[in-house]
């Protein structure tokens, strides 16, 4: 799991987890500008995001749409999704993971611009 307050750098930005606990976990996700999360989808965990800072363009499923601050999106399980900051500015999500299981190995990915592979291994 991840250390609270700890701040892990990825190719698209950055992540902090502000709390965790047993069900969820809250982290701050900071996508640079141009920076693009994989199409994933995860088996355990249902995904809440509130956009706080840019204009995010999110795929659901088939979907794809640019949020404004303030807005609320909800991930369901086991759908496939994707965030990415097509802006000059970056973007800035509140993120609260809901499920049993709340680690960072709980993803598949379909596509990834940065060459990584996760294969989902329950």
């Amino acid at each position: 799991m991840n250390e609270v307050g700890k701040i892990y750098h990825r190719p698209w930005g950055t992540y902090q987890t502000l709390a965790m606990e047993s069900g969820f976990q809250i982290k701050i996700l900071t996508v640079a500008p141009g920076g693009k999360l994989s199409l994933q989808l995860h088996h355990q965990r249902a995904e809440h995001w509130v956009i706080v800072k840019g204009a995010p363009t999110i795929t659901i499923g088939e979907l794809e749409k640019t949020y404004a601050v303030n807005s609320a999106v909800y991930i369901p399980l086991k759908a496939r999704h994707r965030i990415q900051n097509l802006t000059n500015d970056i973007c800035q999500l509140v993120e609260v993971q809901v499920g049993e299981y709340l680690g960072e190995d709980d993803i598949e990915r379909f596509e990834d611009v940065y060459g990584r592979v996760c294969v989902y291994a329950p």
